[in-house]
């Protein structure tokens, strides 16, 4: 055991700054790519959609990807973790430069059409089923646990970066030849991304050989159950994933479709809900840039807890507040603290997973945000009808501090560090 963990030390001791590290950097600039191919592939798709269709049918094409991201996202955990991350992802994203660009072609040339788009939508949200676990999954594999919290802050700011700077450039490139301009960019982008993704290396497995050839004899269904069980039996991943998804569902009906309802009953109007939307992405950004500065904060599982208690006393107080400066103020408080519990939770997560479960994890964590958080839209709105305002918002608040009264009953999580 002394060996191990001496082991363990000299690796991390010996390892680069995830700042200074070619391969994370390498990964990174692949990541932040392909957010900016996602942003502007969405906008082209919105826009194309409206130039052939009727409103009902361009909500239709725009909500058709979702439809197979959240229906195959864990069977993409299970093929990450079958094959390797690397091979899905460079897989994956091959598959999303092909496509986009076909689409920008096949817009260029036809007049357009309505089954073509649902197409691309549907293709593009099985693809990113694949896609996002595997990419997720890379981090640990290229890095040390103890930089984990850091590129979680370089990878939240690839996030702010890519989805502030895809609209403008998207409505450039329409400006200049319409959609089939900005899906050619994207598909551009996409294949930067994976030249990229060609040169990022996975650091390989202590004492398995190469895992990635190793033949599985069981079925993916049986590898499914398996991650499934891995999550609920383990002492950390298991209350963090349920506590993460209980503050997601709080969080999601308040800063998604609250802000309609707070501002109109406020009579702040559009002006005063994109002021509370840049409080909240200031601080967000804020936190990303912390993270990726300090590296690590001490006693992790305590400062988790702490930061999205603050997080949820802020959204419930969202109603309360007297003036339309201090929602901006309690919103950049909010996205401070919550950027920073959500990095610190996603580092506990992947610093605790065993390689072989990676990508399953992955895909249970992006499934919460992806597929459950827009249920909780109609009970939000139902809250909204019957209460009021005020008590939606303080029953989200609820909902998310009920996540950490589950992370403040399991010591793991208390005590948890990120070395």
């Amino acid at each position: 055991m002394a060996d191990v963990t001496s082991a363990l030390q000299t690796e991390r001791s010996a390892a680069k700054p995830a700042h200074k590290d070619g391969t994370v950097l390498r990964w990174l600039a692949a990541y932040t790519l392909s957010v900016l191919g996602d942003s502007i592939y969405f906008m082209a798709l919105g826009w194309a959609a409206n130039q052939i269709a009727g409103p009902a049918e361009v909500g239709l094409i725009v909500a058709s990807g979702a439809v197979p991201r959240a229906l195959l996202m864990l069977g993409g955990g299970v093929i990450a973790d079958r094959l390797g991350p690397r091979r899905v992802v460079i897989g994956s994203d091959t598959v999303r430069f092909l496509v986009i660009a076909a689409a920008a072609a096949a817009i260029a040339l036809t007049p357009g059409h309505v089954w073509l788009l649902i197409t691309v939508a549907l293709i593009f949200g099985a693809v990113d089923a694949l896609f996002m676990p595997a990419v997720g999954a890379l981090p640990p594999r290229i890095s040390t646990p103890d930089q984990l919290v850091r590129i979680q802050g370089m990878r939240a700011l690839a996030v702010r970066g890519g989805n502030t700077m895809g609209p403008p450039l998207a409505g450039f490139a329409m400006g200049i030849s319409g959609p089939e301009a900005a899906f050619a960019l994207a598909s551009s982008l996409f294949g930067i991304s994976l030249l990229l993704l060609l040169t990022v290396h996975m650091k390989p497995l202590q004492g398995t050989g190469d895992a990635e050839d190793a033949p599985r004899g069981t079925s993916a269904r049986h590898d499914l159950v398996e991650g499934l069980v891995f999550i609920r039996r383990h002492k950390l991943i298991g209350p963090l994933v349920l506590a993460a998804a209980l503050s997601e569902l709080g969080f999601a009906g308040p800063l998604n479709i609250g802000l309609v309802f707070l501002t109109t009953e406020r009579n702040w109007g559009a002006g005063g809900m994109g002021w509370i939307v840049a409080g909240f992405g200031i601080g967000a950004a804020a936190s990303a840039l912390l993270l990726t500065v300090l590296g690590r904060l001490p006693k992790a599982g305590y400062f988790l807890i702490s930061t999205t208690l603050v997080t949820s006393a802020c959204v419930a107080a969202f109603p309360a507040a007297p003036a339309l400066g201090f929602t901006v103020a309690l919103a950049a408080l909010a996205g401070l603290a919550g950027g920073i519990a959500g990095g610190l939770a996603q580092a506990l997560i992947q610093a605790a997973t065993d390689h072989a479960y990676l990508g399953r994890v992955t895909a249970v964590t992006s499934l919460t945000a992806l597929g459950l958080a827009p249920l909780t839209y109609p009970a939000f709105g139902a809250l909204v009808s019957f209460g009021g305002v005020a008590t939606a918002f303080a029953a989200g608040g609820i909902l998310s501090a009920i996540g950490m009264i589950v992370c403040i009953a399991s010591p793991t999580i208390r005590k948890a560090e990120l070395a």
